[in-house]
């Protein structure tokens, strides 16, 4: 199976400017995010950046990068220019991995790519076991539902599912979902062309157009780790603590 893997990498952030140059370790953090991307079995990584100061570090360890605008406002919108200014076939199957995952397991960027294949749905996506009540309940962690065939019913920022009843609370239910997307070339340029649904604008969360326009979504758990996605400082300080070299290691 062929696929590419495009990791969209905005400068501007508004809660951790320039987060994707942070320092972890000695590398930005962009290229902890490629150099996992790399050891996935894609065909090709490519970062796509609005912003030169990104495009001179990512060279600067190797990565293929293609310039696009700055006014997109999603990550999907900006690879949708990539697929067009490289001439990606319709046919070929895109990962999409944010800037900010310096922690995913290649296997999970496979696993992805192979569940849209499998599936035969219009796209796919992970997610892992909620850890505790408090995530559960934290608007911040995207929760989602899925039917026994892996297809999605619903994402929210809200609890879901709901227990009516205090005793029935059960966290196997529960489910957090992970920001990695795969869906095929010709079905990125169709998505641009829906109009942001109304659940897509209260909650927030664009794959919701998709479902509000009868698409089917795959949803599993994912394979491996995918560790922590990085929007705040306190996200940073999590990952420079999770990725801290051994005190043994020379």
């Amino acid at each position: 199976m062929s696929f590419s893997v495009i990791i969209p990498a905005r400068y501007a952030s508004s809660r951790l400017p320039a987060k994707l140059l942070k320092d972890i370790h000695g590398k930005p953090l962009i290229q902890l995010t490629y150099e996992n991307a790399i050891k996935s079995q894609a065909d090709q990584v490519i970062i796509a950046t609005d912003d030169e100061r990104i495009m001179r570090v990512a060279q600067g360890f190797g990565a293929q990068v293609c310039m696009t605008d700055d006014h997109h406002t999603s990550g999907t919108s900006r690879i949708a220019q990539v697929l067009s200014e490289l001439k990606i076939a319709d046919d070929e199957i895109i990962v999409n991995v944010q800037g900010d995952e310096p922690m995913l397991d290649p296997a999970v960027i496979n696993q992805v790519a192979n569940n849209l294949q499998d599936s035969q749905m219009q796209m796919a996506t992970l997610c892992e076991p909620v850890i505790d009540e408090q995530q559960y309940l934290d608007p911040n962690c995207v929760k989602v539902v899925f039917d026994k065939f892996g297809k999605a019913l619903y994402f929210s920022r809200a609890p879901i599912p709901f227990f009516r009843e205090q005793q029935d609370f059960d966290l196997s239910l529960c489910h957090k979902h992970i920001g990695i997307y795969a869906y095929r070339s010709k079905f990125i340029k169709q998505y641009l062309k829906m109009d942001s649904s109304r659940l897509e604008q209260v909650e927030r969360l664009e794959q919701l157009t998709v479902l509000n326009e009868g698409f089917d979504v795959h949803v599993a758990n994912a394979c491996g780790e995918t560790g922590f996605g990085v929007d705040t400082q306190d996200d940073l300080d999590k990952v420079l603590t999770a990725l801290a070299p051994s005190k043994g290691k020379s």
